[in-house]
């Protein structure tokens, strides 16, 4: 199928007399007839649904809907897309490891690795996204197990070069964590550049009305973990709380999405609702749709910025004059998101007068749904940072983040320039 279809379609096919729409499994538990048959669902023996902290009807089939347009082997969803980024990592990761991530990614994720993670014991290494193959070598330790970007990085809206880090990471015999929320599937599948998992904050573009928070991680099923088994012995090595099971003899290119539904999820439980599933799928099957909306909306307005004198800077990939503007075509050929960062000439208090000017666009702090909202991230989302954080975040403290939604693009365009007109 192809992209649009499988939007609609993937993960769901009703049989004869069953709903059109995906039905919600509001349910904590399910019945069974004895407890021998109980029994071999908690022994991995069988497939089957026993408790939702797990597993969930609902869940899975939108998990699979996201894996079939990801093209992975399989998926699990996260209660949010922060918890998608911590159990992608924390499942092949514990104390004692490595890991190494590119610095420009978002403030949350750029915290929860190097404050939370090093906490658990777990280093972290950030290097910048341009670095060169010798540069990103001397980063690896003889305990790293993965390296994580971003395939568009927020706030700053700049392309990773996918394939150069996964040629890295797999010299050094780890995976790619790949974040794919910006661009989507529909824009992007990372995996076919090298990219070996692939996670999403499903709250931005998949859900596209900013109802329900979520994440959700994608299993390529490509990385060959038995090539590394002291590496990964979480997934090499007998388990014991599952009776001795090794998830890669028994699951095969899925061990890696098993033992993350069967072990993390288990014992941490970050689930999303079925009800929340339920939303997100919405919001799956008009995704293809919406994207080129936002796509082409967004290079409308970031023409109108780039013209504008007040302007003093702008990053958006679909302008010929980004930096990142190659990459893109490389990657991102249907376009990128309907994000931009940009600045404005003077100091923040300009900015600030500029957004509170604003009438149609809105501030925020969320990104990436039908309504075009903005927000100054060294204000808001990063103001936990230092300067200094900040830069090598690569956030410029006069940064404003512009999410261009689904509204017409010339009310829009009328919108900012009544707020730039405004000394």
């Amino acid at each position: 199928m192809k992209k649009g279809t499988e939007c609609v379609h993937a993960g769901y096919s009703p049989a004869n007399g069953e709903p059109r729409q995906m039905p919600i499994c509001q349910s904590t538990t399910f019945k069974y007839e004895s407890s021998d048959a109980m029994g071999r669902l908690f022994d991995l023996e069988e497939p089957g649904y026993f408790y939702t902290r797990l597993q969930n009807p609902t869940n899975d089939r939108v998990a699979a809907r996201i894996a079939a347009l990801e093209g992975g082997v399989g998926a699990c969803l996260t209660s949010s897309g922060q918890a998608a980024n911590f159990f992608a990592c924390f499942n092949i990761c514990e104390a004692g490891d490595h890991m190494i991530a590119v610095a420009n990614i978002y403030g949350g994720t750029f915290n929860l690795f190097g404050w939370t993670f090093r906490k658990m014991g777990i280093d972290v290494t950030f290097v910048e996204m341009d670095a060169d193959e010798a540069a990103l070598e001397a980063a690896f330790k003889p305990n790293t197990k993965l390296v994580f970007g971003e395939t568009l990085t927020n706030p700053g809206v700049r392309v990773l070069d996918i394939e150069k880090f996964a040629r890295v990471a797999h010299r050094h015999g780890v995976p790619l964590i790949i974040d794919n929320t910006f661009p989507t599937p529909v824009n992007c599948r990372p995996i076919e550049f090298g990219a070996d998992i692939v996670t999403h904050s499903t709250t931005k573009y998949m859900d596209g009305q900013g109802v329900a928070v979520g994440g959700v991680v994608v299993d390529s099923g490509r990385f060959d973990w038995t090539a590394y088994p002291q590496r990964f012995p979480g997934l090499c090595t007998p388990d014991a709380s599952y009776h001795g099971l090794v998830y890669t003899e028994r699951f095969g290119n899925a061990a890696y999405i098993t033992k993350l539904v069967t072990h993390l999820m288990r014992d941490l439980g970050s689930i999303p609702s079925p009800q929340n599933a339920f939303y997100l799928n919405l919001g799956l099957q008009t995704l293809h749709v919406r994207m080129k909306r936002h796509c082409e909306s967004a290079l409308a307005v970031a023409k109108f910025l780039e013209s504008r004198p007040e302007v003093a800077w702008i990053e958006y990939p679909g302008l010929e004059s980004d930096p990142c503007h190659a990459l893109a075509q490389k990657y991102l050929p249907g376009g990128s998101c309907g994000v931009m960062a940009f600045g404005l000439k003077g100091d923040r208090a300009r900015a600030v007068r500029f957004m509170d000017s604003l009438k149609l666009v809105t501030i925020e702090t969320h990104v990436a749904d039908c309504h075009t909202c903005i927000l100054h991230p060294a204000s808001h989302t990063h103001r936990q940072l230092s300067d200094e954080q900040l830069r090598e975040a690569g956030v410029r403290p006069d940064l404003m983040r512009l999410s261009v939604g689904l509204e017409d693009v010339e009310d829009l365009i009328a919108d900012i320039q009544q707020a730039l007109d405004k000394k």
